[in-house]
């Protein structure tokens, strides 16, 4: 018997397409740096997995906040 209860980066990717045409009406430079958000959701799938949100949306929009994060601190040089 399979599952019933879709994996997280299943969902993830559910969610992801549900964005396609906000993403396709955005020009071209800002498509790519939304390409690059999304790609960072994907990076931490495993921790919101662990966390088990009620909503997943919640997971992708924590990880993409902590890789902005991780970015800020690196240009301001506190890495």
């Amino acid at each position: 018997m399979g599952r019933t209860v879709p994996t997280y980066r299943n969902t993830l990717e559910s969610i992801i397409a549900s964005w396609s045409d906000y993403r396709r009406a955005l020009p071209k430079e800002d498509r790519e740096a939304f390409d690059r958000m999304v790609n960072r959701a994907r990076m931490h799938a495993s921790a919101a997995t662990y966390a088990a949100f009620s909503d997943p949306v919640e997971g992708a929009f924590l990880s993409i906040l902590l890789e902005q994060e991780k970015e800020i601190r690196r240009l301001k040089g506190e890495e």
